[in-house]
């Protein structure tokens, strides 16, 4: 973890900006990149079911793109998937389980679902190998952080008193985020500094291979990691998709959209 510095924005007015919707978006649903979202397995009525919060797909839909939510499936699938799609939305949900870096797991892990770790996993090497651009939100950020060879903190509460998981204000700007200067997070935002949710209780540890950090929290833990071999990666340990109607958040998706019509098109 690293210190970080700068005057608070959490309690700042952020500035707003309008959602889109397919009747506003310019160009033909043809034209729209398509975008692949992870899901989490879950159980409707004790049946088997795929859970994803509409707040993703809306977020995806309000830039342009559309949203193509993906099942768990067996990682050998991974391949012919991501050929169907220009760019890759990872979400949250559970913990990455420890032992995929190395570690044997804390107390308070919790979710861990070694199926979709797996899946996750071999849809970050394939998206990469593919030249797809990828977006992680939270858990997402850490199976990106995994997938490139790094690890966890397990429990933020064991190394840090700031606290990192403050559901009852999940669409509210609990803390700020320091940003690297010419990252791409930089970049997109336009800001070296801005408010965040927080909603979770690991973070990176480690940096993988091919990664960088470019954000942090006040006490110093990662909030942000890219690539650095190019500009088609980038995983944010915040939910941005509760604060899409606010800036810079909503930004993040309109990387995501662009960057996956710029593939499509290629």
């Amino acid at each position: 973890m690293r210190e970080a510095g700068g005057k608070s924005r959490a309690g700042a007015e952020s500035s707003s900006l309008p959602r889109g919707s397919p009747s506003t978006v310019t160009g033909t649903e043809n034209s729209w990149p398509r975008v692949g979202i992870t899901s989490a397995p879950s159980q409707h009525h004790g049946r088997p079911a795929e859970h994803l919060e509409r707040a993703y797909t809306d977020a995806v839909v309000a830039t342009g793109a559309l949203p193509f939510i993906l099942p768990v499936l067996s990682p050998a699938r991974s391949g012919e998937v991501l050929a169907e799609l220009d760019g890759l939305l990872l979400t949250g949900g559970g913990d990455v389980a420890a032992s995929w870096y190395g570690e044997k797991p804390a107390p308070e892990a919790y979710g861990v679902d070694t199926s979709r770790d797996a899946w996750e996993l071999a849809l970050v090497a394939g998206a990469r190998a593919a030249g797809l651009p990828v977006l992680g939100i939270c858990r997402g950020a850490q199976v990106v952080n995994v997938a490139a060879g790094g690890a966890l903190v397990q429990h933020l509460p064991a190394c840090t008193d700031q606290d990192h998981r403050d559901d009852d204000r999940d669409r509210a700007f609990v803390h700020d985020v320091e940003v690297a200067p010419a990252s791409l997070l930089a970049k997109i935002t336009g800001s070296g500094a801005f408010g965040v949710n927080s909603l979770h209780h690991q973070a990176v540890s480690r940096v993988g291979l091919g990664l960088r950090p470019v954000a942090w929290a006040p006490d110093g833990v990662i909030e942000a990691v890219e690539s650095t071999d190019d500009d088609l990666l980038l995983a944010v340990q915040w939910h941005p998709e509760l604060l899409a109607d606010h800036l810079p958040h909503a930004l993040l998706f309109a990387w995501l959209a662009e960057a996956a019509r710029t593939a499509r098109q290629s």
